[in-house]
Parts: structure tokens; C-alpha cells; sequence
């Protein structure tokens, strides 16, 4: 038994590779499939099954193209439905690959629909191995329950029996291959490694801890992080079975004047994938600015419109290809084209361009002590809102400014900020979008207003990946402590 481990940047989706002799099986693929064939054609063996855990509602799966490219059966959960050929799976079936036999669980919870799949290699013996457990269990955290709000209790309740009743009957020392690590927003806060064992998890992962069910269930539907718009619809796609990469249309290059001639069509958008800086300093107008160094495929899932043909803004051609792929990935397949030649083309062509105003965390501070007569509007989520923000703020997350904006004074100073920069850039972007003169960006965002000195650092940025439970219980044990 041979086990390799794929990992995808920004959206932190891991997939596996289970290899014997002359076999193996991909777990939940990513949408890019050839790495999967050249790994196995270095490593001699054929693909010949793809395991789905569930519906994943973040990414867009890669089991049509594998099935399509290697001949693979494709195998998932029975309840799915799922209306592609496929073999479902339900508990208590199991799967032979050469010496291996994987054993179905169902685990429903952070989605109605939901399997792990128990390892065993008999060519050692008959206790398992390891287990793919999906969205179920994540290194320190669990599945959030809450991406079906109608059914948020419900799911909790039966991630509750999943954990407690089938996964942590296994032994301590299997070793759990989750779907997801830190950077994810299917959980809460997961840790940073993409492996870990179920007596680990049960000694140490926060959300274990929490014993009582309904407390449990509080705690995975109280306060959890923002759910992007994209989850819903890539669920949707993966049970159809989404369209093969290879028909997906082409990225055109387009002229200057040729992108000028497209936008002028009401069913065409721009985005712009530049750094935060360049695009303050033009862009078309009109334009959704996204950082392509940022969390770009999420924000791209979570903001971009559907209904829209996208063109791409680039530093060059390389990241306007790079920028494509990762919206892929998210279910975006409507880029059709790029501006050959970026902004210095477009400049070069006298066409017309718009700005946004940046200033430092220092020349925020002055107008915050100074001169009151703007707004600032702070686009971060929620719960970093909560954590620490300046007093007076406006909190609007970004994504809510698409609807949100009206709550806003068009004759005001908007001033934006996020933790960065990115976000709150994508914000100015909306602002502009709907008739906002008068935005600026903070560069460098609360970071740099907390570094500059002006503030604490929030939590969330000292700890990206630490346990919001263990953050919760520590500030328990400190009032606690303080009476």
C-alpha cells in the first residue's frame, strides 16, 4: 500500500492517491486531473477507481475528466444521487484494490450526503489503516454543518453521531486523511498538517472535547464564518457532473480595441487580477478587482457574477492563465478573454482609465484623529470584525457590499479596510461599480494599522490557524480566573 498526498494552495483541498502494485484509486480529485496520470505513469500503475467522500461544495471535482481520461469507475455515496455512471456506495460496502479493501462509512453531517472510506491492507492484516474522512474530520476541527441553513441543527446533530459513533470507535492509531486543511472554509479553524490519527483527534482536537450534543450543536451553528455563494452551486455541479475541461471555451487574446468592443456588451465584466496596488492606479472602469495572489479562487466563486462573460486584466499572459485555472476550479468557466498587453496596452491606446486613492496606515490614523467627515467601512468577516476593529467602523463584509452598498452615503468619503489590503480592494471595486466617487484603500489594512502601533493585533491574525474553540475556552478560563 502506497499513499500520495496532492494539496491545492488557496482553497487547501487535499486529494489522494492509494496505489498497490499495478493499481490505484484517486480520493476525491481536484478539477486539473493530469497530475494524477503523470504520478501514476511514474509510478507504474493505472488508475482504475475514483472515490468521491461527498458533494464537495467548495471545488469543483475532477471525476469526470479522470473517468473520462483513464476509464476509472467513479464511486460515491448512494444518498448523493448523483446523475453521472457511477457505482454507489452505501454503509457497510466495501471495495477490493489488489491487497487493500476499503470499507464504507456513512458519515453524513457537514453535508446530507457523506461517506468515509476505512482502509485495510490485508496484506498485513485485518485491522485498518487509515481512514478518508472527507469533510467529516479535519485535523483540530470537524465539518461545519451549517452550508445547508435549513438544516444546520439537523446536520450537527448527525455529524455528532458520526464522530462519536462510528469514526472514534475506530483505534487510536489509525491515521485520518482528511478532504481539507487550514485555510478552508468548510470547517472553523482547521490545523495546518494534512494528516493526523483518530487517538490524536480524540485527545486534542477542541471540537471532540465538547461531550454534550446540544452543546455540540451550539457550537457548530453559532458564529461560524461567512458561506461563499460558489458552495451551493459547486454541490449542484458535482452531482451533475461537471463539464469536462476540454469543452470549457478558450481564453481569447483580445486587442485593446477589441476588448473596448466587448465590454460595450451588457453581458460582459471585467476582472482585474492585479496586485492591489496596480489597479489603484488604473483600471478599466467598471472593473471587479480580485488579487490573484490573494484568495483568489474564493473570492472569484464567492463574488463573480454567473450570468456574465469574463474578461481578464493581468500583469501578462502567464498569470491571466494562471488566474483562469484557479477560477476553474471554483466552477467560474465563463472567462473567455484577457487584454493582450495588460494596462500598459491600454494606456498606450489612450483609452480611458480610473483610479482609486491609497493611503498608509499612518495617514489613516491622522484622518481618524483629525478629520471625521468620511466613512470607514471595514470589509472583513464578522467574527475579525469582532476580534478587534476601529471604533466607528462600519463592518459590511465584502461580498454583502453587492447588495449592501445602498447603506452608504454616495456624497461621503468611503474610506476601506480590510486585513491586508485585497479585500478591501475588492470593495472599492464594488463601490465604484455602483457610483462611488470618492474611495479609498488602506494599504497594508489592520495588519499594518497594528503594526504601525495604533492597535492590538487580532487574534485571528496572530493565529490563522489555531482552534476558535480553544480560543473560546481560554477566554473562559480567564474570566474564570479573574473572579
Amino acid at each position: 500500500m502506497l499513499l500520495v498526498h496532492f494539496f491545492v494552495e488557496k482553497i487547501a483541498h487535499s486529494s489522494y492517491m492509494l496505489a498497490g502494485k499495478n493499481f490505484c484509486a484517486v480520493v476525491d480529485p481536484q478539477r486539473d486531473v493530469d497530475l494524477y496520470i503523470h504520478k501514476a505513469r511514474a509510478m507504474g500503475v493505472d488508475i482504475t477507481h475514483i472515490f468521491q467522500t461527498h458533494l464537495h461544495a467548495d471545488f469543483i471535482s475532477g471525476h469526470m475528466d479522470l473517468a473520462i481520461k483513464t476509464g476509472a469507475k467513479i464511486y460515491a455515496p448512494k444518498s448523493a444521487d448523483c446523475t453521472f455512471d457511477h457505482i454507489p456506495l452505501q454503509e457497510g460496502d466495501s471495495v477490493e484494490l489488489e491487497d487493500m479493501q476499503l470499507q464504507v462509512l456513512e458519515t453524513p453531517g457537514h453535508t446530507p450526503e457523506h461517506c468515509s472510506y476505512v482502509v485495510i491492507d490485508k496484506s498485513r492484516s485485518d485491522s485498518p489503516v487509515g481512514v478518508f474522512v472527507g469533510d467529516t474530520l479535519f485535523v483540530g476541527d470537524v465539518g461545519r454543518p451549517d452550508l445547508f441553513p435549513d438544516m444546520a441543527q439537523e446536520l450537527a446533530g448527525k455529524l455528532y453521531h458520526s464522530l462519536h459513533d462510528k469514526l472514534l470507535k475506530l483505534p487510536d492509531y489509525v491515521e485520518v486523511y482528511p478532504a481539507h486543511g487550514a485555510g478552508s472554509l468548510c470547517g472553523r479553524a482547521m490545523g495546518a498538517k494534512w494528516r493526523s490519527t483518530i487517538g490524536y483527534e480524540r485527545n486534542y482536537n477542541s471540537a471532540l472535547q465538547i461531550k454534550d450534543k446540544s452543546e455540540f450543536i451550539k457550537s457548530l451553528t453559532d458564529d461560524m464564518p461567512e458561506s461563499p455563494d460558489h458552495f451551493s452551486r459547486c454541490s449542484d455541479i458535482n452531482r451533475q457532473g461537471p463539464a469536462l475541461v476540454s469543452d470549457l471555451p478558450t481564453m481569447q487574446e483580445l486587442s485593446p480595441k477589441q476588448f473596448r468592443e466587448h465590454i460595450q456588451d451588457s453581458n460582459v465584466t471585467v476582472l482585474d487580477a492585479r496586485c492591489y496596488h496596480g489597479f489603484a492606479s488604473q483600471h478599466v472602469p467598471g472593473s471587479w478587482h480580485l488579487d490573484l495572489n490573494g484568495n483568489f479562487p474564493t473570492f472569484t466563486g464567492w463574488v463573480m457574477p454567473t450570468d456574465q462573460k469574463i474578461l481578464l486584466v493581468a500583469d501578462n499572459y502567464q498569470s491571466a492563465v494562471q488566474a483562469n485555472i484557479w477560477a476553474r476550479r471554483v466552477g467560474t468557466d465563463n472567462i473567455v478573454g484577457y487584454l493582450d498587453g495588460g494596462m500598459v496596452a491600454w494606456a498606450v491606446a489612450g483609452l480611458n482609465t480610473d483610479n482609486i486613492s491609497l493611503i498608509s496606515a499612518e495617514q489613516l490614523h491622522d484622518r481618524i484623529t483629525g478629520d471625521n467627515s468620511f466613512i470607514l467601512l471595514d470589509v472583513r468577516g464578522k467574527l475579525e470584525y469582532e476580534d478587534n476593529h476601529i471604533k466607528g467602523a462600519v463592518n459590511i463584509p465584502v461580498a454583502d457590499l453587492r447588495t449592501r452598498h445602498s447603506e452608504l452615503d454616495k456624497n461621503k468619503t468611503i474610506i476601506v479596510l480590510c486585513s491586508t489590503g485585497n479585500r478591501s480592494s475588492l470593495g472599492a471595486s464594488i463601490l465604484k461599480q455602483h457610483g462611488f466617487q470618492n474611495v479609498i484603500n488602506v494599504a497594508g489594512g489592520m495588519s499594518g494599522y497594528s503594526a504601525a502601533g495604533y492597535t492590538r493585533e487580532c487574534r485571528m491574525c496572530l493565529n490563522p490557524h489555531g482552534s476558535r474553540f480553544v480560543s473560546n475556552i481560554n477566554d473562559v478560563k480567564k474570566h474564570w480566573d479573574a473572579e
